[in-house]
């Protein structure tokens, strides 16, 4: 439990034998996991605030690339993301929305609210 009592950074789920909490952080990291396995999507973007940089991130680091926000134990999901140069973006953000609304339900047993795709480059991909 956390230091001041409350849950509101964790999901919860009523079982029958109690409470069970998901830390946002196993959300973004399998949703990260979900969306880079989505056409066109080449991997997760950091951006750096400071200096406007953006970054790909690597396999290890995708939870950085997503925000996650819970209310009323429900779901927004934040992604900043790297496409693949020729993709129609309208596409590939259907599709990941779609794919990864699906799977983090499934994985979570909570509802997702809200998907916002930030695009934040385009790579070539050999």
């Amino acid at each position: 439990m956390p230091e001041n009592g409350g849950y509101s950074m964790k999901g919860q789920l009523e079982t029958p034998y109690g409470k069970v909490l998901i830390n946002t952080d196993v959300i973004a990291t399998y949703a990260g996991s979900v969306a880079v396995e989505c056409f066109g999507i080449v991997g997760m973007a950091a951006v750096n605030v400071k200096d406007g940089l953006v970054r790909l991130l690597k396999r290890d680091y995708l939870n950085h690339g997503i925000n996650v926000s819970l209310k009323d134990n429900r779901i927004c999901l934040d992604f900043h993301v790297i496409v693949s140069y020729g993709v129609s973006i309208s596409t590939v953000s259907d599709n990941l929305i779609s794919t990864v609304k699906y799977q983090v339900e499934e994985f979570t047993g909570m509802k997702i609210d809200k998907v916002n795709i930030f695009v934040e480059g385009v790579r070539v991909i050999d």
